[in-house]
């Protein structure tokens, strides 16, 4: 079997702001950029992994949603316990600094975890968690 990661899904309730977060700050390409009734879907990722993407989408608009899931989903957005996405790079002093020169709310600093990696830990602007792994 050959399959692979296409795409993960983070919800977004400010797709400026989410815009400035993943393509200025974390240097991300952005891939599509589509609105539709009122709403936007933006498509980013890694220059240099074509196929390998992030969609930020409005909260709660997957079909059979409703209202009450859709006020929960925004009430543990606005927490910061929504959704998490794991990230990589093999620096990660560098990564943290570009972060904290750019503002980022910053969750963790780079920290040896007693699980065996060290990693820090961002929120984006819609209050999803990002761990960055330093890769070996």
């Amino acid at each position: 079997m050959d399959i692979s990661i296409h795409a993960s899904f983070l919800p977004q309730d400010d797709p400026e702001a989410a815009l400035a977060f993943y393509r200025d700050t974390l240097g991300f390409e952005v891939r599509n950029d589509v609105g539709y009734d009122g709403m936007r879907w933006l498509t980013v990722g890694p220059a240099d992994q074509p196929g390998t993407s992030i969609v930020l989408h409005p909260p709660g608009v997957d079909p059979g949603i409703t209202d009450e899931e859709r006020r929960t989903i925004t009430k543990m957005m606005a927490k910061g316990s929504y959704a998490t996405i794991l990230m990589a790079t093999k620096d990660l002093d560098g990564t943290f600094e570009r972060l904290q020169s750019r503002d980022a709310e910053i969750v963790q600093e780079p920290t040896h975890q007693p699980y065996g990696v060290r990693d820090c830990a961002v929120r984006d602007p819609a209050g999803n968690l990002l761990r960055i792994q330093e890769l070996p």
